[in-house]
């Protein structure tokens, strides 16, 4: 596959400190502009744009050259065409709603960490098998963290990324049964600081995220 951008390579150590990828779907660029340096002084280090924002392309763009020490990457990813095009702007990883066989394959021939979605165990596995770096349990909000830990029983080996529906309220209860990664849409960036452009109150929104995960993390360090 011909790109036309030179990709900087993903950080697993920096995802593994922060475990949660941000994802961005329909916000304008000023707002991304405006938001991105709270995102990343609240703790974060990994954030996906969908392939359905408006702009998608220059708000990865602009990510990736302004802050070079994220990871950025493109969601949303349904076909060749667009994973073809999320490279081309440079996107660093790869995340789908669904299991499409070409783009995992061609993501694990480049090297490239992809997280496609699946929501069964039998998908789970599909996913895992064909090459997937994390399984995006999708939509996981309304089964449960309990289902995560049903599904990590016998499938202890995979890594999964619980994705849908994830807040303040119930983080916690996901991070406790070994999730490898939360993503974490509207509940996080929330629309109405956003639309009110109260950069101070997000700012507060996001450290309460992260610092429940950093929390988490040193009860396990310990």
């Amino acid at each position: 596959m011909k790109t036309s951008t030179k990709r900087t390579e993903f950080s697993w150590n920096q995802f593994r400190q922060m475990p949660v990828v941000g994802i961005v779907r329909g916000i304008s660029t000023d707002d991304f502009k405006n938001i991105l340096p709270i995102y990343i002084k609240a703790g974060f280090t990994t954030i996906e744009v969908t392939m359905n924002t408006n702009d998608v392309e220059s708000l990865v763009r602009h990510a990736i050259k302004e802050y070079p020490d994220i990871n950025v990457g493109t969601g949303t990813v349904c076909s060749l065409k667009d994973l073809e095009h999320a490279l081309n702007f440079g996107s660093q990883f790869i995340v789908s709603p669904i299991i499409n066989y070409d783009v995992i394959k061609t993501c694990v021939k480049y090297n490239i960490p992809v997280f496609p979605g699946a929501l069964t165990p039998t998908e789970i596995y599909n996913a895992w098998d064909l090459g997937a770096s994390i399984v995006k349990v999708y939509p996981a909000a309304n089964l449960g963290a309990g289902y995560i830990k049903d599904v990590k029983g016998p499938l202890n080996r995979l890594k999964l990324m619980p994705t849908g529906g994830i807040g303040l309220g119930n983080i916690q209860s996901f991070l406790e049964v070994g999730v490898d990664g939360l993503g974490i849409g509207s509940p996080l960036f929330d629309k109405s600081l956003i639309k009110a452009k109260n950069w101070s109150a997000l700012e507060n929104h996001f450290s309460g995220f992260t610092q429940i995960v950093k929390n988490h993390r040193k009860k396990i360090i310990k």
